[in-house]
């Protein structure tokens, strides 16, 4: 049976070990939580368990002792994570890039095709090219996302308040109830049919903030080809946040 360890004096993270190694696990409270239940976030943060707001912490040990081989097998079919490195690669728009790094010279990041697999060449201090890497990737998620939610919003005869990027692995996409979008920017590394419909899809939410048989309807009146980018998102998603993950 696996052993669970409290780290440092408080409730909020435990520590199991499986046959695979030592897990970590988040506890959550949540007022409107009637059940525990155990979610795998993906590759860059520690699966979730959520506890209901009279829940024990032994009775939330107990409950990973029961599920832990589930746990086990959820995190062996996790992608293995893809640290951003001089020389590795990583998808912009659907198309595999490698990174070059330019040497010190002033700079950001550029996109150049001299051979068969375009390059993102990256220039500055090598110990900051992760990061000027994700600042070019947030740059041209915000750039294409801009002109699909436009697009989207005029077809629609809606006006969002506010778009953010944001670093998410529960959702692509969301709309508040003030209009504001969010959106992950990992959308930019997807294919352009996969942001494209998470456009429309949270535009639509202006006019129907529910999932409901009508706002589908808006939806695929506007992006007929959604099916295809949902597809997409349920079989490749995760391998999204395994980028930039280091292992």
């Amino acid at each position: 049976m696996p052993q669970f360890v409290r780290r440092r004096a408080d409730d909020d993270r435990f520590e199991i070990a499986t046959t695979s190694g030592v897990v970590e696990v988040d506890l959550r409270r949540h007022p409107r939580a009637r059940n525990f239940t155990l979610r795998v976030a993906g590759p860059a943060r520690p699966p979730v368990l959520t506890m209901p707001a009279r829940g024990s912490i032994r009775d939330a040990e107990r409950f990973l002792e029961r599920h832990s081989g589930w746990l086990t097998r959820q995190l062996a079919r996790l992608p293995q994570a893809r640290p951003i490195v001089e020389d590795g690669e990583i998808p912009i728009r659907g198309v595999t890039h490698r990174i070059r790094h330019a040497g010190r010279r002033r700079g950001t990041a550029v996109l150049r095709v001299t051979g068969d697999v375009p390059e993102l060449v990256v220039a500055g201090d090598p110990a900051h090219l992760r990061r000027r890497v994700v600042d070019f990737l947030k740059r041209e998620a915000r750039r294409d996302l801009e002109a699909a939610v436009a697009r989207y919003a005029g077809l629609l005869e809606v006006r969002p308040t506010a778009l953010r990027l944001r670093d998410q692995t529960s959702r692509w996409g969301s709309c508040s109830a003030n209009g504001q979008l969010s959106f992950s920017w990992r959308l930019v590394m997807a294919p352009p049919f996969v942001l494209d419909y998470l456009a429309a899809h949270e535009v639509a939410h202006l006019r129907e903030l529910n999932h409901s048989k009508r706002f589908w309807r808006l939806v695929e009146a506007v992006c007929p080809g959604h099916a295809r980018a949902r597809a997409w998102l349920s079989v490749h998603g995760v391998t999204l946040h395994a980028i930039g993950v280091d292992g």
